[in-house]
């Protein structure tokens, strides 16, 4: 594959005479929302064969994302995952839990030889669940209850492997935390099931704040069998404009992490949405979470043209609505896209885990297609 970013003056047409592909295949593998219309700064993912060997690397996705559009997106990607993990069972104070609906979504997975991994939290978007996790992590009996609840619905359900995604846990509850997930991987592993967990993306270890302090990346990385990295949410939706995954700040949680984790251990975090603010931007004002092919349909519909921040490598644009209303776009591309995935080349990881389903972005599964192959379980 190539990148091609639009110049002004440019058209689909002079594009596809300069790289001699046909403007239907251009237009076909960027999902273009109008191919008469492009505006500056619009990366453009010209489908043309790239040499040379791949690395392989194991591709995880999440997804919370339960109708049938849900499990047919699975079995649309399923080619380009590794894993695929429902979000998620919630954990009760008493070790039972709170049940989803994933039959469609693990049927789909087996389908396309992907491995379903069940996730369990503790936490909502409502509710930080800082209390459900010490309650479970302060008693060993109701630990073996949750992990005989698990057990159950992951034989029952057809499920490998287990994603443990506890957040806003107490520092107080850290030692209490790892001792649960050496008895979690005991129990699991006597089963023939896989552990992993998922990890706030912290640059050292001294790392003040609810969201890191439990969270001890030389344990998990010694406990588990592998970690996911949520290097994301930067750009937040309750926060000011910015992007949501820069690599700058990833490469600082990166350099970190291999330090005290296996390489092949890591799965870096790669989120596949977009977020459009209203400027200027106050206190309680909330982003819409939109797909980054939304993204470029607004900056085509407004006129925008596309910026890109090279050290956060992320584009984004400004808009102003029918209302006056002004507005700031943080989205991913294909330009944006390839910088993770060198970050993935470079580490030496053991691959990506999406965050999250449900919001299209083709020129990323084209881009993973051209520069990995996608481990089989």
């Amino acid at each position: 594959m190539q990148i091609h970013v639009v110049q002004r003056g440019e058209s689909l047409w002079s594009i596809s005479r300069r790289y001699g592909v046909a403007l239907n295949e251009i237009a076909a593998a960027n999902q273009l929302p109008d191919p008469n219309r492009l505006v500056p700064g619009l990366a453009l993912v010209i489908p043309t064969p790239s040499p040379g060997p791949k690395p392989t690397i194991d591709v995880n996705a999440f997804t919370f994302q339960f109708s049938p559009a849900g499990a047919q997106e699975v079995r649309r990607e399923g080619r380009n995952l590794t894993y695929m993990s429902p979000f998620a069972y919630r954990i009760r104070s008493d070790g039972t839990l709170e049940t989803i609906d994933d039959t469609a979504l693990i049927q789909a997975a087996v389908a396309t030889r992907v491995v379903p991994m069940m996730a369990i939290t503790n936490f909502t978007s409502r509710e930080l669940g800082t209390d459900r996790a010490h309650a479970v992590l302060s008693s060993t009996a109701v630990q073996d209850r949750l992990l005989n609840n698990i057990v159950a619905i992951m034989r029952n359900k057809g499920y490998r492997g287990l994603n443990i995604d506890f957040e806003n846990v107490l520092s107080a509850d850290r030692q209490a935390y790892n001792a649960f997930l050496q008895r979690a991987v005991n129990r699991l592993h006597a089963e023939n099931y896989f552990v992993s967990t998922s990890l706030a993306p912290k640059t050292s270890g001294a790392q003040r704040g609810l969201l890191y302090e439990a969270h001890d990346y030389p344990a998990h990385g010694r406990i588990a069998d592998f970690v996911v990295l949520m290097t994301y949410e930067w750009g937040y939706r309750l926060g000011p404009p910015r992007a949501i995954s820069p690599v700058n700040l990833i490469r600082g949680v990166l350099d970190y992490a291999v330090s005290v984790i296996p390489r092949n251990k890591i799965l870096m975090g790669f989120q596949i949405y977009a977020r459009d603010w209203r400027i200027p931007h106050r206190p309680g004002m909330q982003a819409e979470t939109i797909s980054n092919q939304e993204a470029v349909r607004r900056a085509v519909q407004h006129g925008a043209v596309i910026q890109y921040d090279w050290t956060a490598q992320s584009p984004y644009f400004r808009y102003w609505d029918a209302r006056g209303q002004g507005h700031e776009v943080w989205f991913e591309d294909a330009r944006s896209a390839q910088a993770k995935f060198n970050l993935v080349k470079s580490y030496r990881l053991r691959g990506l885990s999406y965050w999250v389903l449900g919001y299209p972005f083709p020129q990323n599964w084209l881009l993973l297609e051209d520069n990995f192959t996608v481990r089989k379980r």
